[in-house]
């Protein structure tokens, strides 16, 4: 079944979610996460987006982020991808696809919903059963947000 078309708007915070290629496991070591976040860096700085949140999971990703052109989305999301794609195959020995489908993009409204969304993707290691605390896992922005570490990623939404 085809992919409808993406919602693109200026100005917007999007939830995203991309997921390993037959639910693989898309980070296998601590310099797989770090490799990503230094990615997501990148593109930050080069496409000037917020990071309102994020967590990255063995398979999958989640990252809110709030664009001023709708269209940087899409540069955004492929740059990520793609780079560390070629990273991941190269160290891994590997070829194709690391990604399942195209990445899912949903329009948040920063209001309550936001900090809802934020919440519910940084306690996804609690509920996924990997760590028994938030506070004993490093690649989510939720030790950011209450500064136990410092990464250079994480925006204030306005709303807080």
């Amino acid at each position: 079944m085809a992919s409808g078309p993406r919602i693109l708007l200026d100005n917007t915070t999007y939830h995203i979610m991309v997921r390993g290629n037959q639910k693989q496991n898309t980070f296998l070591e601590k310099e797989d996460f770090l490799k990503y976040i230094e990615v997501l860096r990148h593109y930050k700085r080069k496409y000037a987006c917020k990071i309102y949140g994020y967590c990255l999971m063995p398979n999958h990703v989640h990252l809110i982020l709030e664009v001023k052109k709708g269209q940087d989305l899409v540069k955004i999301m492929q740059g990520i991808n793609q780079t560390y794609t070629i990273w991941f195959n190269k160290k891994y020995k590997k070829t194709g696809h690391l990604w399942q489908g195209r990445y899912k993009s949903m329009v948040i409204q920063k209001d309550k919903y936001l900090l809802t969304c934020i919440e519910y993707i940084e306690l996804n290691p609690l509920r996924a059963n990997i760590t028994n605390s938030v506070f004993n896992y490093p690649w989510s922005s939720w030790q950011v947000r209450f500064d136990y570490k410092k990464d250079g990623l994480l925006d204030q939404p306005e709303i807080i």
